[in-house]
């Protein structure tokens, strides 16, 4: 099975609600989708999403860093295609985790086996996902919190920002309004250590099960010191992109947990590599996402039932916040538990 095309297309899907973090303000999911033809008539997909406050790509960047490399792979196998993509491709990691879905996803209709057993899941009773509470003023952040739980989601992930006292209010409200749910608490690099010590002694009576990425990414000594005197768990997500990274957070014991995203450290199959990493080091995990499309979620929700001794957390919510749910899915959300077909 050889390749012999590759095309890509702009696509975007509208939120329900804007998506607001410290970093970013969206209203629509924005990514390049990208085919991948072989000679037997096969055709892998693979999406990358444009969060260039993130991995530094746009819409733009992705297209074009395609565009600069596909050649390459024409007349290759997938494996060979894989091998290339990884040590010859100098292009941004989510440009790279397009074409490392589309390439997996070939490999899996070759093994023809669907992509959970690919991955070597064996146990397929459903998973949950959290949902995220986008940074907001409080009493939208409250509402929106109280809305989710309602609707069957038991674990929140707040969105704060760089004002602390801001974050311990609203999640202290929320906390304290839904005792029963659990609260990931995500500041996306908003606060400085003295912030993160703050919010840590406002939150030991309430029920927080982590909180992410405290201070800026390269900041991994005031990370370790957070994580040293934190008795809630942190976890590390900006500062961990590729395996590289994710060695040195577990090995220095800067964080308690890290967050594995295709977006970040470059396709499927090097999140596998950060995952069987994790396992061996008895490290915990969250399998995250961006703003992402259809395919990628897929391709992650797979993986996730494939690592689920090592994936303590799912955030794989995109799809619960399109304003409408697409039809290329595999799974069905029941409230948080995610179900495949």
């Amino acid at each position: 099975m050889k390749i012999v095309n590759i095309t890509t297309e702009v696509k975007s899907i509208e939120l329900k609600t804007p998506f607001k973090t410290a970093l970013r303000e969206a209203s629509h999911v924005e990514f390049v989708r990208v085919h991948v033809e072989c000679d037997n008539a096969l055709v892998g997909i693979g999406e990358a999403s444009a969060s260039k406050a993130i991995t530094g790509e746009d819409i733009y960047i992705i297209l074009t860093s395609i565009a600069s490399v596909e050649e390459l792979f024409l007349g290759l196998t997938c494996k060979e295609a894989l091998e290339i993509l990884h040590t010859k491709c100098s292009i941004g990691s989510s440009a790279k985790a397009a074409l490392d879905i589309a390439f997996t996803h070939l490999l899996a209709q070759e093994a023809k086996k669907p992509l959970y057993e690919y991955f070597g899941a064996t146990d397929l009773s459903p998973i949950k996902s959290d949902i995220t509470i986008s940074l907001n003023e409080e009493d939208v952040m409250l509402q929106d919190a109280k809305e989710a739980f309602a609707n069957g989601m038991e674990i929140l992930k707040v969105k704060v920002g760089s004002d602390v006292l801001h974050a311990v209010s609203i999640v202290r409200k929320i906390a304290g309004e839904l005792p029963r749910c659990d609260i990931l608490v995500d500041a996306n690099q908003a606060w400085t250590f003295e912030g993160a010590t703050l919010f840590i002694k406002n939150m030991l009576d309430n029920h927080i099960k982590l909180i992410e990425q405290p201070v800026p990414a390269p900041d991994l000594d005031n990370l370790k010191k957070i994580t040293e005197l934190s008795q809630i768990p942190i976890l590390a997500d900006e500062a961990v992109f590729t395996l590289e990274d994710a060695k040195k957070v577990i090995q220095e014991k800067c964080a308690d947990m890290i967050n594995v995203k295709f977006m970040k450290c470059g396709g499927v199959s090097k999140a596998i590599e950060i995952l069987e990493f994790a396992r061996a080091n008895r490290v915990k995990c969250m399998l995250g996402s961006m703003l992402e499309g259809p395919y990628s979620i897929n391709m992650a929700m797979h993986l996730a039932f494939a690592y689920r001794d090592v994936i303590e957390y799912v955030d794989l919510d995109s799809p619960l916040l399109y304003k409408e749910m697409p039809k290329e899915l595999d799974f069905v959300f029941d409230g948080c538990k995610i179900k495949l077909y």
